[in-house]
């Protein structure tokens, strides 16, 4: 709802109709920013911190932003293969998704002083 509220008033007061292909682009842009912004700030979003997980690179490091948008694009061709890419973790090894495994991440317990 703000991210609506500040596209109405960036465009002077007036709302895009329902469906416009420019509405619909900038909400995903806001989901892009949501994801990237807190996967690459401390590897947690809320959701993530309230389960104790967190996302890190393969190696154990910190997320970039670059790295945490490919994992982003990587979850929209999972979603677009109709779940798939999540369903995979069902059946993986190691209990990854596609998108973790095209972006190089991995989703791990957190560590004590992360909460």
């Amino acid at each position: 709802m703000l991210g609506s509220f500040i596209l109405v008033i960036a465009r002077g007061g007036d709302a895009l109709p329902p469906g416009h292909l420019g509405y619909r682009l900038f909400l995903l842009a806001l989901v892009a920013a949501y994801f990237i912004g807190f996967w690459s700030r401390g590897g947690q979003t809320p959701g993530l911190r309230t389960w104790r997980i967190r996302l890190e690179r393969d190696d154990g490091g910190r997320l970039l932003p670059a790295r945490a948008a490919l994992r982003f694009l990587a979850a929209l061709l999972s979603l677009a293969a109709l779940g798939a890419g999540y369903w995979w973790m069902l059946v993986d090894a190691q209990g990854r998704s596609w998108h973790d495994r095209l972006s190089g991440t991995r989703v791990m317990p957190a560590a004590a002083g992360n909460d």
